[in-house]
């Protein structure tokens, strides 16, 4: 039986654009545009009166813009999941993504397989940062009082102390250089190990703190106060 297609409701002002954008996800069988909008105020409305699997949503919007409209389908949706769309990946924007309770973001102009993917992954109930957002978001945790609820499903992180014990030296290395924001590339140039050897790591790590995605065992380790002095 096939699966039904992931529901998407594209949001994008710029009216060539979103129609490259929404062209090119029709060609995923996986994918359905089933609704569009130009504004935030219209996001907004189509939300309340249809369901979808995800929002894409610009940030650059007229009207009430982008991140004050992510804020009110949160509000009023908190389980539907928000895909940003930028054309920056600025601390300061990402830093008010993740207080939209955005699920992640996108900088225009990535390649459309890397977009595609983060759509599947994000309505599957995992998140979508970049090095650039882990730091940010190790940087407002360490400062800030962050919802945990923001990086997907909701985790019982007080629990979770025994399973980062349970890791082995390398696999605590190798997450203490993810919260750094160490791309596998990066942690596989740092620790002259090959990029296979690292993804094989990372996999056993985020099963073993029973977490969907790179962000949350970040977040987790960050939570937990370990491996900070590690990383300063």
């Amino acid at each position: 039986m096939t699966p039904k297609p992931i529901s998407i409701l594209l949001v994008e002002d710029d009216e060539l654009f979103r129609l490259g954008l929404s062209t090119r996800l029709k060609q995923e069988s996986t994918l359905e545009v089933t609704a569009e909008a130009e504004d935030g105020e219209t996001a907004i409305a189509l939300v309340n009166q249809r369901t979808f699997d995800i929002v894409i949503l610009d940030i650059g919007l007229p009207g009430i813009g982008g991140i004050e409209a992510c804020q009110q389908i949160k509000q009023q949706h908190p389980d539907l999941p928000v895909l940003a769309l930028t054309s920056h990946n600025k601390p300061a924007l990402i830093a008010r993504l993740i207080e939209a309770k955005a699920q992640g973001y996108c900088v225009k102009g990535i390649p459309a397989e890397s977009l595609v993917l983060a759509i599947r992954s994000i309505a599957a109930g995992a998140t979508w940062w970049d090095a650039v957002a882990s730091k940010e978001i190790q940087t407002t945790f360490q400062t800030h009082s962050i919802d945990l609820d923001s990086f997907g499903n909701n985790i019982d992180f007080s629990k979770k102390t025994d399973e980062l014990i349970a890791l082995t030296k390398r696999e605590q290395e190798i997450l203490g250089l993810m919260v750094k924001g160490q791309s596998n590339q990066e942690i596989a140039d740092t620790l002259f190990i090959a990029p296979g050897t690292v993804r094989v790591h990372v996999h056993a790590i985020l099963q073993k703190l029973e977490v969907r995605d790179r962000t949350q065992a970040v977040v987790l380790a960050i939570q937990k106060g370990l491996l900070i002095s590690e990383i300063d």
